[in-house]
């Protein structure tokens, strides 16, 4: 993924990409899980209306799919969760376009609820400050 961004810039533009995921379910998690292994990844944002960052992390740590996540994590506050050291900001927003990618530093956005699955749809995110939504 990195590479494909990466590659509409000069040949010195090769950086990690910042990437928010709204929905924290099956699809969510699997994200971020792969994101893990790959150093042009960061993961800097999550949105989920409906988990409190305590079961996001349970749920990360101890999934029933994908088994014990080897790294750490860690509820930081009510809207901070800790991927192996890194901070990733929590929202709870239901409506795309409140969600605050922008502040969050999320230039790209995962659509993983299944629900703004139209360009009409997932382009509420850019409201909030995303370049551009992956449905």
């Amino acid at each position: 993924f990195a590479d494909i961004v990466n590659c509409n810039g000069t040949g010195k533009s090769l950086k990690p990409v910042n990437i928010g995921i709204n929905g924290f379910g099956r699809i969510g998690r699997l994200v971020m899980r792969a994101a893990q292994n790959d150093p042009m990844v960061n993961i800097v944002a999550v949105n989920d209306p409906f988990i409190p960052v305590n079961y996001m992390e349970y749920m990360m740590e101890f999934d029933t799919v994908h088994g014990k996540y080897p790294g750490t994590v860690q509820q930081i506050s009510d809207n901070v969760l800790s991927l192996d050291g890194n901070d990733v900001h929590v929202f709870g927003e239901r409506d795309p376009k409140d969600i605050a990618w922008g502040s969050a530093g999320a230039d790209y956005v995962i659509e993983s609820t299944g629900i703004f699955t139209s360009t009409e749809k997932a382009s509420a995110h850019m409201a909030g400050g995303a370049k551009k939504v992956i449905i």
